[in-house]
């Protein structure tokens, strides 16, 4: 039995807490904060209940695969978890709308012939189905296996592209997900609500590989849930599923310093000189971090894939507490799409924010998270800048881009501006705050393609006994990706140099 320290308490380093102390092993998990959970936070006021990160689960196979190695009960058992159907609603900048069914192909592309007319069913299925490839061929190495050591392989494109002829000369396939908007699917409505799922994730369409395909592609395949009470509640049953594997939480714990010892990782010292020894150490953190806590260690070396210095896009929210009821016929979901997706997507990755932007209006039909059936709870949220490219302490700015938020989601919801009691703005310094993240930044899902530079590092680092949980990880951002790092880590330190992958 391995003592082994956990750095975090977010979802992934939860998942590879609760794995290792069904393996035997001795857990103790060490979270800065007061609480657990990470992303996976919670705002409550007046009777009103509001995810403060993820609100969405994709992929629920990885969670139910995480209590059913981990215990008899299942996740169901624990969580209500509801398919969202419409998956989503997309109000596009000319007026036009379409609602696309939850995990069905055929229903998709029904949806888009009825309410876009010409090919466009056809042009999606079509794409689709290159998504599929798509997926088929990285699924098992970006999600399902540690990240090969041949990970070079990975940089070459995997969307089978269609050929473009040019005049003149030889014919070019799209690399990026915004050429794929604009040659495969004709740009227009099509091509916004193919960059809107990169947006999501934080992910520029014209630099994201055109492998990003598979983002849609999980989504319209595998569906969206949404766990009564709030997602919030995914992060509970998780904490307890710890707990009764005897995993031990000290909350309000600031890991300064990795310890190392003959070569090896040998535990942590903590912000007030506390020292824990260990055998093995888990960081579920920002590995950016880890550069001050082992000050002169070379953790990634020239041929591996590091943490990157770039900082990635974050989230900008708006909760708002409305009086009046939800009608029995709104979406779960709705995208109100930009008028100008690429000038949204400069600005999100840069700043200064003066494009219109995207806004996903949230609106869940669940009675816990509003005081009573005369009020609705809804979530306006965009993909911005991190702090630091924009101050997000200036209030003006702040203010402006609530506003903006507003007047766009108004189109999802009448009389929005009238029915608000009240609103609570979340800018990238509380997510700041609530993961340890540089600047408010959010991981995006490992991508092959791109030159590789859309991995995430390796599970394993240049330190032994040093491992690496969580969205930063391999295999990237996302609640479904965060928990596969969870099963990757645990496979890594009980099974050594034997585990090929989850099964």
């Amino acid at each position: 039995m391995a003592r082994i320290v956990v750095i975090g308490a977010g979802a992934g380093a939860m998942a590879a807490a609760a794995r290792l102390a069904v393996a035997g092993h001795r857990v103790t998990v060490y979270e800065r904060a007061s609480t657990y959970g990470g992303a996976l936070g919670r705002f409550e006021r007046d009777g009103f209940v509001f995810d403060t990160g993820p609100a969405l689960l994709r992929l629920p196979a990885v969670y139910r695969d995480l209590f059913v190695k981990t215990g008899k009960e299942p996740l169901e058992s624990l969580v209500e978890l509801a398919p969202v159907d419409p998956a989503s609603r997309h109000l596009f900048a000319d007026g036009s709308e379409v609602s696309l069914p939850n995990a069905s192909r055929a229903g998709v592309v029904s949806a888009l012939d009825e309410a876009l007319g010409g090919d466009a069913g056809e042009r999606w299925g079509a794409f689709l189905g290159r998504a599929r490839e798509t997926w088929d061929r990285t699924r098992r190495p970006l999600l399902e296996e540690p990240l090969w050591p041949n990970w070079q392989t990975l940089a070459r494109e995997p969307y089978p592209a269609l050929k473009q002829r040019r005049l003149l000369r030889s014919p070019r396939r799209a690399v990026t997900l915004g050429e794929v908007a604009a040659r495969e699917l004709g740009g227009g409505r099509l091509g916004a609500l193919l960059e809107s799922y990169a947006l999501e994730y934080g992910l520029d369409p014209g630099t994201a590989p055109a492998a990003a395909a598979v983002l849609p592609y999980m989504e319209q395949t595998f569906g969206s849930w949404y766990v009564r009470g709030g997602m919030r509640e995914l992060a509970r049953a998780v904490y307890e599923r710890c707990l009764a594997r005897k995993v031990e939480f000290v909350f309000d714990a600031e890991v300064t310093l990795v310890r190392e010892k003959d070569g090896r990782a040998a535990g942590i010292e903590l912000a007030d000189g506390t020292v824990v020894e260990a055998d093995q150490v888990v960081c579920g953190a920002d590995p950016r971090g880890l550069q001050r806590m082992l000050p002169g260690r070379e953790l990634w070396a020239p041929d591996t894939v590091g943490p990157g210095a770039e900082a990635r896009p974050s989230r900008f929210t708006v909760l708002l507490a409305l009086r009046g009821g939800r009608p029995s016929d709104t979406a779960h979901r709705t995208v109100v799409h930009a008028p100008d997706a690429a000038a949204e997507a400069r600005a999100a990755f840069a700043g200064p924010h003066t494009a219109p932007p995207t806004v996903t209006v949230l609106r869940p039909d669940d009675p816990s998270v509003r005081p009573d059936d005369d009020h609705e709870a809804v979530t306006l949220t965009a993909t911005v800048a991190p702090h630091g490219p924009v101050d997000w302490t200036e209030k003006t700015l702040t203010g402006r881009y609530a506003d903006e938020l507003i007047g766009a989601a108004a189109r999802a919801v009448p009389g929005l501006r009238e029915r608000v009691l009240w609103q609570e703005v979340r800018t990238p310094l509380h997510v700041a705050r609530a993961t340890g993240a540089e600047g408010g930044s959010v991981p995006a899902p490992s991508l092959a393609g791109g030159q590789a530079a859309f991995l995430h590092p390796a599970n394993t680092t240049g330190l032994p006994g040093l491992h690496l949980a969580g969205g930063w990880a391999h295999p990237g951002g996302g609640l479904a990706h965060a928990g596969m790092s969870g099963a990757l880590v645990a496979g890594l330190i009980v099974e050594g140099e034997d585990f090929r992958g989850s099964q």
